[in-house]
């Protein structure tokens, strides 16, 4: 069986190699950025590993061959999945590599909001020492804590910070109650938004999830509230996250992902002094990078020997 790495930031994919290889499959790559580009590179494969490159409807018909993709990550929204639903082609993912490092990354943003860490040490750096620069600063147990999305990440975030606020509540849709977290108090989105101090997300994006956080859930916020996104980029609407720091609504935004990646445009969001930036780096350490290798890899070396990928999202045929 032929297998293409589509796109991948690896130096070297050896990790991908020895499990392929080891199963009797060929392993290509290829560096495409373009529908045209995976059409060109992925003709007469059966399997396809992708990080960023698009798989659309066209590359489907045109390369009817292709049975599986999987997804190095969580989301599958570079994956046009109602169009692999109808062509029979599975779509899986590896959703739980990085479980740890993504919650830890969350609460480590919202406790460096909540402490204003990144301002005091701006200030200190340009010669100032004076606790109070950075305005007031409130105890976390009088807080409300939100998380949107209680998945593995948004669950593990959750157990993690509720020590530190007087209450926590959630929105999931897709949580049916006897799974919901105990200890959390189950709201509808604009109450959780209105109520929390500090929301954090942990949703995937879809067409339903895209925007979601606009200028109308911002502005339900009580002054001086906090927002954490370690998701994906396209949950905020920047300009509506910029408005609410304007506006005094929000105190901090905490992004780790952005709705174009690596950023072009000079939002003025990106340079603002009270937003908290990091490179897509949330899922990172050594360990979560070698996982997802490897159980990318290993999607397909199951599909091939049961018919069945270890993580199926879009069931093929």
């Amino acid at each position: 069986m032929k297998v293409l790495v589509t796109d991948a930031e690896y130096a070297a994919l050896d990790i991908e190699a020895h499990v392929l290889t080891a199963a009797g499959h060929e392993l290509l790559t290829a560096r495409c950025t373009t529908p045209d580009e995976v059409i060109a590179a992925a003709q007469g494969v059966d399997a396809v590993i992708v990080q960023y490159a698009p798989i659309t409807a066209e590359v489907l018909d045109a390369l009817p061959q292709l049975r599986l993709v999987s997804r190095y990550g969580v989301g599958i929204d570079i994956v046009d999945a109602e169009a692999a639903r109808a062509r029979g082609v599975w779509v899986c993912n590896v959703p739980d590599y990085g479980t740890t490092e993504v919650a830890l990354h969350a609460v480590a943003m919202l406790l460096s909001l909540l402490r204003n860490l990144t301002g005091h040490d701006r200030e200190v750096r340009a010669g100032r020492w004076n606790y109070q620069l950075g305005g007031k600063l409130y105890r976390p147990t009088t807080l409300t804590l939100g998380v949107v999305g209680l998945g593995r990440i948004g669950r593990m975030t959750m157990r993690s910070a509720a020590p530190w606020f007087g209450r926590c509540v959630g929105y999931d849709p897709h949580l049916p109650d006897d799974a919901w977290p105990s200890g959390v108090e189950r709201l509808g989105l604009d109450e959780l938004f209105s109520a929390s101090n500090a929301v954090t997300l942990h949703l995937p994006l879809t067409d339903q999830t895209r925007g979601l956080v606009g200028a109308d859930l911002v502005s339900r916020m009580p002054a001086g509230s906090y927002l954490v996104n370690t998701a994906r980029g396209g949950l905020v609407d920047l300009d509506a996250a910029l408005q609410g720091l304007e506006a005094g609504t929000l105190a901090g935004v905490a992004l780790d992902v952005l709705p174009e990646e690596p950023p072009t445009d000079g939002h003025p969001l990106l340079t603002h002094p009270r937003a908290l930036l990091t490179p897509h780096t949330a899922w990172y350490t050594e360990e979560a990078e070698a996982e997802l290798r490897r159980k990318a890899a290993l999607n397909i070396v199951d599909w091939a020997r049961t018919g069945r990928p270890t993580y199926p999202v879009v069931e093929g045929r």
